[in-house]
Parts: structure tokens; C-alpha cells; sequence
């Protein structure tokens, strides 16, 4: 009797798991509706472009295709003359490893000028780079550059911290090749709901303004 009691509570404490968890994809998604743009042609100019960080290279060394179509992507939007100026907002926790500086020294060797980058080294995760482009660099419109299911999740943050934001989907990298990123990106999703809805998770730094040009 009671084990026939435990499978049936356990039956049902998965099923509303497995509810909850495609609500939270579902949501996550219906936030970025209309407001990603996979050609540079259709996407309005924006003063700002905010680039979310990953890191350079790969575990073996080799180069990350996330960074390579991100960089990409903004290059794309910057010479279209789509953005003019460029926050690259990552991770600088440790020493010898910046996004943002590896962003920077990308965006540069492709011919986009040092002036118009200013570096976020506090863009710990996407929440903190979103919310970070409003507090710190005092930007409440602009353009998000990451790939189409990343932009999704940072468009959910920025709707919530009332920022007009739109978003560029850079090239994206297949599930064959990339499987943990993609499985990652699904709670991911459920964690960013939880952050601002019911944890209201904040900034793990936030500190004076800085004025961009």
C-alpha cells in the first residue's frame, strides 16, 4: 500500500516538473517574440549594441564557434551602421581570462574602432550584463547580440527590468556538435524565472556610473 502511495506521488511530482519546465521554455520564448532579427537588413538602428559573453576559446584549446559568430554578428551590425557603439559585457573573474578584453581585441582586428568599445568585466551572467547596460552605463535601449535561444532569455530580463530592448541572432552552432550548451540553455531558462520572479536575484556587482561616448 504505502510503496503503491510513493509511486503515485513521485509519478505526479514528475509530471508537474516536467509541466513547469516547458512552461518556463515556452515563456522564455514568448518574451523574445517579434523582437528578434536574423538579417541585418531587417533589424532598426539602435545607438548601442550589447554583446553577452563567452569565452574565447574551447577546453582544447580550439576556437569557440559562439564567440567567432558573436564577434561576427557585431561587426556586421557596426559597419551596417545598425549600432555605433559596442559594450562587451563577460566574465573577468580570474586571472589571465577576460571576455570582455577577448571581445575587444576580436572586434578590433576585424576594423571596428577601439573608441566605440567600452568593456562590462562585471557581466558575471546574462542577468548581470542586462541589468548592468541600464545601472551602470545608464543605456535603457539597445540591441542584444548573442544566438536566437540566448537572445530569447536576455530579452525575458530586459522586459522585466523595463528595457527596450531587440535583439541580433548571431550564427548558431549545432545540437550534434554543441549538445551541453543546448541542454544548459533549457535550465537556464527555468533558473532565469526563478532569479526574477521569485528569488529577485540581483547584480553580483553593481558600483559607480560610467559615461559612454
Amino acid at each position: 500500500m504505502f510503496r503503491c502511495l510513493f509511486k503515485i506521488i513521485l509519478l505526479v511530482v514528475l509530471l508537474i516538473g516536467a509541466v513547469v519546465f516547458m512552461f518556463c521554455q515556452w515563456f522564455v520564448s514568448h518574451a523574445g517574440s517579434g523582437r528578434i532579427y536574423t538579417t541585418v537588413a531587417s533589424i532598426p538602428a539602435r545607438e548601442v549594441g550589447l554583446v553577452l559573453g563567452t569565452s574565447a576559446k574551447l577546453g582544447n584549446g580550439g576556437e569557440n564557434p559562439y564567440f567567432k559568430n558573436r564577434i561576427e554578428a557585431t561587426v556586421e551590425l557596426y559597419h551596417a551602421g545598425k549600432i555605433k557603439h559596442i559594450i562587451v559585457s563577460g566574465d573577468n573573474r580570474t586571472a589571465g581570462y577576460s571576455e570582455p578584453a577577448d571581445m575587444r581585441k576580436a572586434l578590433i582586428a576585424k576594423g571596428v574602432p577601439a573608441g566605440v568599445i567600452t568593456e562590462d568585466d562585471a557581466g558575471l551572467r546574462t542577468l548581470d550584463s542586462i541589468v548592468r547596460a541600464k545601472e551602470i552605463f545608464s543605456q535603457d535601449k539597445f540591441t542584444i547580440i548573442s544566438q536566437y535561444d540566448h537572445d530569447e532569455r536576455a530579452l525575458l530580463i530586459a522586459r522585466h527590468y523595463n528595457i527596450d530592448a531587440i535583439a541580433y541572432a548571431a550564427g548558431d552552432v549545432s545540437f550534434s556538435w554543441a549538445k551541453g550548451a543546448h541542454i544548459r540553455e533549457y535550465f537556464s531558462r527555468v533558473k532565469a524565472i526563478l532569479d526574477l520572479y521569485i528569488l529577485h536575484t540581483a547584480p553580483r556587482h553593481l558600483g559607480p556610473k560610467v559615461q559612454i561616448n
